[in-house]
């Protein structure tokens, strides 16, 4: 392999935000090396996005087992085999992490593997990197795009540290040796959230744990009751706006003592999930001056850092902290470093929780529009009059739409409901090409599908609903 130190992009991360970068880069014709310390794919792949989907899969079969008789059929005696559910879930991230290895060669792009530390160079700052194999190795390239992602923020004053056996970081929570009879999570937000239902789907006692007054904070306020409605139903325990005073590890477990309503209370089980957020890998970046603000590399609209020839994508580079976000700075970072003209489109970031149900949001709030002092009109369009939806036995949720009152343009989507992070990508596209009521109003919707409550959102918010 080419052992060259001049390259003209180096991508500090091999996460969705770094290996898209390099191959884009790659496709612009520069000279292209990836830096990864340890897995391609990065935590998305390997310990996040990926992982906990397979497990979230085998959690939801498993407790449709039990809904079987609704349908007309029957199974003997279900079970599962925990270890074999997380050895799936295992497996099919080392294969994805291979189609990486296989991307990074087919677009011939050196791969290093070590860890990269930052030092003052030009025109880019080189890269001093401790090889895994030993040694080390000096690099200079004439842009780098660093991708180094987050970690699981934890807490140490009041005991949110994981130990690797009774309190957990998501790493932790996807390969445990052994299945919990009983878990407190602390935070809910998708991470929290998945988690939750994986683990009540297997049979857990499940509490989780929320500082703000309502769950899945970052979700219109209709979704968020109607989530922990249904989460409630599946046998799911909630303390909301309550604070973690401290947790403490127990002879059995842990005990996890929260404050809510002025009353203090103390919640036993055998592990506790800590996913109160992340924190940036941003080790070394402030003494070669690179400009922070809470953590996080402050970039302008190319990805550009205060540092020249230094960019910044992903979760290093701030909220909202998702594969997707990472993939298409990478891919802006990549074009805006071979001046490629760029389409000056904004597409706004859905959010999606792949829970049972799955949550599934786009753009602003009805509360978040009207705080921003716009005028909005609402719609809604519930899953249980939807007829795809009554013949598939998923009326659970409701589809959402926020309209610019005055423009008539859809400036928000949220969903709630049965795959419904497949069907958010229709209201992507539409915002993304700025679609007015009038535009969604007379697509054609095949029927019959879950999506067809979709146009009836945003039929309801202009009293032009059909089906209700």
């Amino acid at each position: 392999m080419n052992m060259s130190t001049e390259f003209d992009v180096v991508v500090i991360g091999a996460g969705p935000g770094g290996y898209v970068a390099a191959i884009r880069a790659s496709q612009l014709g520069l000279k292209t090396a990836i830096v990864e310390r340890e897995n391609l794919g990065g935590i998305c792949l390997n310990w996040g996005c990926i992982p906990t989907k397979a497990l979230l899969k085998s959690g939801e079969i498993y407790e449709q087992l039990s809904h079987l008789s609704s349908y007309g059929l029957s199974v003997e005696k279900p079970g599962f085999d925990f270890p074999k559910i997380v050895e799936r879930s295992r497996g099919i991230a080392k294969q994805m992490s291979s189609g990486i290895a296989f991307l990074m060669k087919k677009h011939k792009i050196e791969v290093i593997e070590g860890e990269a530390k930052l030092e003052k160079g030009a025109p880019a700052p080189k890269l001093v990197i401790a090889l895994k194999a030993g040694g080390s190795r000096t690099v200079q390239a004439k842009n780098v795009i660093l991708a180094s992602g987050a970690r699981a923020r934890e807490i140490p004053a009041i005991g949110a540290v994981s130990d690797g056996d009774k309190i957990w970081t998501y790493r932790d929570a996807l390969a445990p040796k052994s299945m919990p009879k009983s878990l407190v999570v602390i935070g809910s937000g998708a991470i929290g959230i998945e988690f939750a239902s994986f683990y009540r789907a297997l049979g857990a006692e499940v509490t989780v744990v929320e500082a703000i007054d309502r769950i899945m904070p970052v979700e219109d306020e209709e979704v968020s009751k109607a989530a922990q409605k249904a989460f409630e139903k599946r046998g799911i325990k909630f303390r909301i706006g309550a604070k973690v005073g401290k947790i403490e590890k127990t002879k059995d477990g842990v005990a996890v003592t929260v404050e809510a309503g002025g009353k203090i209370e103390q919640l036993t089980a055998e592990k506790c999930i800590v996913a109160v957020g992340i924190a940036p890998n941003n080790e070394g970046l402030e003494a070669l001056g690179v400009s922070l603000d809470r953590g996080h590399v402050v970039t302008d609209k190319h990805c550009r850092t205060n540092v020249p020839g230094l960019y910044a994508i992903g979760d290093i580079a701030g909220g909202p902290w998702l594969a997707h976000k990472a993939s298409h700075e990478g891919i802006h970072a990549a074009e805006a470093i071979a001046n490629y003209k760029t389409p000056n489109v904004h597409s706004p970031i859905p959010g999606c929780t792949y829970a049972n149900p799955q949550v599934a949001s786009v753009g602003y709030t009805e509360a978040g529009a009207k705080a921003a002092g716009i005028e909005v009109k609402a719609g809604r369009f519930p899953f249980r009059v939807n007829g795809k939806a009554v013949a598939a036995g998923e009326v659970e949720g409701f589809v959402k739409t926020v309209f610019d009152a005055k423009t008539g343009a859809l400036i928000g989507a949220h969903m709630i409901g049965h795959e419904v992070t497949e069907m958010i990508q229709g209201f992507v596209t539409a915002i993304t090409l700025e679609a007015t009521e009038e535009d969604l109003h007379g697509i054609v919707y095949a029927h019959p599908t879950m999506s067809e409550a979709m146009h009836e959102a945003a039929l309801d918010a202009y009293g032009r609903v059909l089906h209700i």
